[in-house]
């Protein structure tokens, strides 16, 4: 049993008020985590007021129920915080964590900046929601795994790991997920809310199949303009998801989707295999995990000098390893 897992229990018991917080733009993990680790904590112990407070929230997991009312500030006075998924602070969505008498940081991102009073953080996992379901198998005589909850973590276990492909699946991830199937997690719901898809979809990813770019050595590649979101009605989450478009070509060991903001600025979803990329996110002002990343560009010139970032890294990766696909 971790440390940190024992000490971060011993916090929760010591408080009467507990809110937990995720990132902005939030994805499966950060809403699985957080709607997972609330519903455990208030089967666990009922005399315990436990709230989830967000500023932003996914249509994409709306399935999973809707958010909860804000708190006024007084409420913050004296409670103890919790953020799941959330490698940095200027990464949480509801700013009014900092009212919070402590702070605990749970996460599976690559550290960069420390931030509370305990920071459980285990990089080696596939997702901070089997981070909460190791959680509550440490603690199994204490706490309590209703349905709901394992349901919501079973969600972010998932999506987190490409659907228990990628390379930080383990052994253990596997046990924990089967631990939470005996909870009674409804997989035909789960998966049809995940990954049904509407017909308008569909034709967008035939248009992201023409107009993707692949660069001299590799790097897979494919701009979703504002014009391209009205044409086929998406919003950037779903924009966001065509990277996963490029997931499967040969030879390429890196791809990107790069989706014009309103705002001007360009977000980036940067994925790999085999070759670790979170420090060239890291320098696009984004970071992550070390073979799936966001970043964010704000004019064309510096999405192209990531792309050629991105291609000469690939090169440098191929020249010098071998067993690449």
């Amino acid at each position: 049993m971790k440390v940190e897992m024992k000490n971060v229990l011993d916090k929760i018991k010591a408080y009467n008020t507990i809110i937990l917080f995720r990132h902005f733009r939030p994805d499966g993990d950060a809403v699985g985590s957080t709607k997972g680790f609330a519903e455990l904590l208030r089967a666990s112990f009922p005399e315990k007021k436990v709230y989830l407070q967000n500023a932003d929230f996914s249509d994409y997991l709306a399935f999973l129920g809707g958010e909860e009312q804000p708190l006024p500030d007084e409420v913050y006075a004296g409670a103890l915080g919790i953020v799941l998924d959330t490698a940095t602070e200027d990464r949480i969505s509801n700013k009014r964590y900092t009212l919070c008498k402590e702070l605990i940081k749970i996460d599976h991102h690559i550290p960069v900046k420390q931030y509370g009073v305990l920071q459980w953080v285990e990089e080696e996992r596939s997702s901070t929601c089997e981070m909460v379901a190791a959680f509550y198998q440490a603690f199994k005589d204490e706490l309590v795994l209703t349905k709901e909850a394992a349901t919501y973590i079973y969600t972010g276990m998932v999506t987190d790991s490409g659907r228990f492909r990628f390379r930080d699946v383990s052994g253990e991830t596997m046990r924990l997920a089967g631990m939470l199937l005996d909870s009674g997690v409804d997989l035909d719901t789960v998966y049809a809310n995940l990954y049904m898809k509407e017909f308008d979809t569909f034709k967008f990813e035939a248009y992201v199949h023409k107009k993707m770019k692949i660069t001299k050595n590799g790097v897979a590649y494919v701009v979703v303009t504002k014009a391209m979101k009205k044409k086929f009605k998406l919003s950037n989450e779903q924009a966001s998801a065509c990277v996963s478009c490029m997931d499967s070509i040969k030879n390429s060991l890196v791809w990107a989707a790069f989706i014009q903001n309103d705002d001007g600025s360009i977000r980036v979803r940067l994925r790999s295999r085999f070759v670790t990329v979170n420090e060239l996110a890291e320098k696009y002002n984004g970071g992550g995990h070390a073979c799936a990343c966001g970043a964010t560009v704000y004019s064309k010139k510096q999405m192209h000098a990531l792309i050629q970032d991105a291609d000469t890294l690939l090169k440098n990766y191929k020249e010098n390893n071998t067993g690449w696909l």
